[in-house]
């Protein structure tokens, strides 16, 4: 692989999303040299790229050698520490000298033995016991296991707890059972049944199934406080907060997951991207996107199939026996190969991280797209619109209006205008509605949108490519009617964007159109809608808040426009007025009106 440029390396950092993930160095052979993570991957990555005067010697060599830069996005930063902690055990990148010994993470076992222990451990042996985590916080996992020991009465001794030994009566209860941290099952005192109960408690807890603990202690903690015992509620309410905060584990790694490999699919109309995962003993240890072409005639199936066939021949050479999948492949093309479409679990889990590497490989791709080729990007994402809204000419010019108001006073509307996708807000207008009262919207929709083509008819102005207005049938209607009247309906294509369920009306259709809702489309026409709700709120706000100062200076006496204006740009609220001294504000307007004014609070 031939080293490009630092200025190209530069440009590949800045395409970086801002989310949580994992980054890989590649160099010249095409080897990844080094594993990072990162709470933000594009602010991590280009700290590389700075001033190599504040690098170290090692950095310096490490940067010198990137060819290339690969990335995986993930949740949070916790995912991120766990999945670089995987990749770096599996792939031993030479520049990683971090988590490259033995050490991992800790899980929470259940020992598979009567009478189980809940302790924490850092290795995963055979042998029946059940674990769960990791844990990137080791905080964490202490706390949950000591709140494991406060609710539960659960053995901590290493005895040989059989019912044989016990039986020989030569084991005494310890300190434990006599603070009443353990019911002695040593000695017999507690059976084996209500111990197991306390055991399937706690596998609940760890399983994420909270409910049934968080209404035991949230009922205890409120018959302490109905008690009085209030440093008792107030600990139960921390163990509370500590359940609502605790996660039971993590997609990236799960111990009850065995050698296998993910494929899931996203497609678009002529692009279909198939994201790969693999994972051994449960760990995610490689990732990767591959695009293929294909055409509305592709059936899902045959689509996934073609990507198995790409990836397994370029990127990992022979499959796991089990592959996840969303839909069965044409399965007769793979030999010794177990496919298996998950409903639950964490094979679904692990499907779904997959799909969410796929979506935001395309959406980086479609916003790098952008940042490289804004022209490109721009025709080919008018070209969507006209076939998604069945519109005879793409929409470059798009207006959408809303209205405002609140229980029917001041209103207002808005209208906002898009172009080639985008805002142009200088061409932004509010109005005033001035000939309806009260809260009618479809009154208000009537006059504003004759108002506005009315104007630009006259004074012979270019019409928009579409007219959106925010609401369905109704405001559409009154819309329509209006075009009726100034004989634009067949000049103007003109809809309406429900906000429930993103909704699209057409006039003279009862019915519903829905765009695709992983499409820019639909994206864009969301974005136009909530700008022109943005813009018109912001608007009646102002007006709202300008008529109450108007009306409550208004009613001083002795107290004109003039003088509004003077307090108004010296105080700026009326509650700074209402806490001005008689000095302060004989300073604005005269020590007469001051005194006015003071009175006048002072009586309200």
């Amino acid at each position: 692989m031939k080293r490009p440029s630092i200025e190209e390396l530069k440009q590949k950092v800045a395409e970086l999303p801002l989310s949580p993930g994992v980054y890989q160095f590649i160099d010249a052979d095409e080897r990844i040299i080094y594993v990072g993570k990162a709470k933000s991957l594009r602010r991590r990555v280009s700290s590389y790229f700075l001033d190599s005067r504040n690098h170290s010697a090692k950095t310096r060599l490490l940067v010198s050698r990137i060819c290339d830069i690969r990335h995986i996005v993930v949740e949070t930063e916790a995912d991120a520490l766990l999945l670089e902690n995987s990749l770096i055990k599996s792939l031993q990148p030479r520049y990683n000298i971090l988590l490259k010994d033995d050490k991992t993470y800790p899980w929470i076992v259940v020992r598979n033995e009567p009478f189980p222990r809940v302790e924490s451990t850092r290795k995963l042996e055979r042998g029946g016991a059940i674990y769960y985590g990791p844990y990137a916080s080791v905080a964490m996992q202490r706390e949950l296991l000591e709140l494991l020991h406060a609710l539960f009465p659960l053995r901590t001794c290493k005895e040989n707890l059989s019912p044989e030994a016990i039986a020989r009566g030569r084991m005494r209860p310890c300190l434990k059972y006599h603070i009443g941290a353990c019911k002695a099952p040593c000695v017999g005192a507690q059976s084996e049944e209500e111990y197991q109960a306390s055991i399937d408690m706690v596998r609940q807890v760890l399983r994420g199934n909270l409910k049934v603990v968080r209404d035991y202690l949230n009922s205890n903690m409120l018959a302490a406080a109905s008690e009085l015992r209030f440093e008792e509620a107030e600990a139960l309410r921390r163990k509370l907060d500590l359940l609502d905060g605790y996660s039971a584990k993590s997609v990236i790694v799960s111990s009850r997951m065995e050698d296998a490999d993910v494929f899931s699919l996203v497609v678009d109309e002529n692009i279909a991207y198939v994201n790969f995962v693999r994972t051994v003993k449960g760990s995610v240890v490689n990732t990767f996107t591959a695009e293929l072409t294909c055409s509305a005639d592709d059936d899902t199936a045959h689509i996934l199939t073609e990507g198995i066939h790409q990836i397994s021949e370029r990127v990992v050479g022979r499959l796991a026996r089990e592959v996840i999948v969303p839909v069965m492949p044409e399965t007769e093309e793979f030999e010794g190969v177990k496919f298996v479409v998950p409903r639950r679990g964490d094979k679904l889990s692990l499907l779904q991280f997959s799909e969410r590497g796929a979506k935001i490989y395309r959406a980086e791709k479609l916003k790098n797209l952008e940042i490289r080729n804004p022209e490109k990007h721009t025709d080919r994402l008018m070209a969507a619109m006209r076939e998604e809204l069945h519109l005879d000419r793409e929409p470059r010019h798009i207006e959408c209006f809303d209205n405002s108001n609140l229980q029917g006073t001041n209103p207002v509307a808005s209208c906002v205008v898009f172009r080639n996708g985008k805002p142009s807000r200088s061409e932004y207008r509010h109005f005033n509605v001035k000939t309806v009262v009260g809260a009618d919207d479809f009154a208000s929709m009537r006059e504003i949108v004759s108002r506005r083509y009315t104007r630009l008819l006259a004074e012979g102005k270019e019409l928009p490519d579409l007219v959106v207005v925010d609401g369905g049938k109704g405001q559409l209607s009154s819309a329509y009617a209006i075009f009726c009247e100034l004989g634009i309906q067949d000049k103007v294509p003109l809809v309406g964007l429900a906000k429930r369920i993103e909704e699209i009306f057409f006039p003279q259709d009862p019915m519903p159109y829905y765009l695709k809702r992983t499409g820019e489309p639909l994206k864009v026409m969301m974005h136009i809608r909530d700008e022109a709700h943005r813009f018109g709120i912001t608007f009646h706000r102002l007006k709202r808040s300008k008529n109450f100062i108007g009306s409550t200076l208004d009613a001083i006496p002795g107290v004109g426009p003039k003088t509004i204006e003077d307090l108004m740009r010296h105080f700026r609220s009326i509650s700074a007025i209402k806490k001005a001294s008689q000095t302060d504000l004989a300073a604005v307007v005269g020590p007469a009106k001051a005194l006015k004014i003071k009175e006048f609070f002072k009586d309200k």
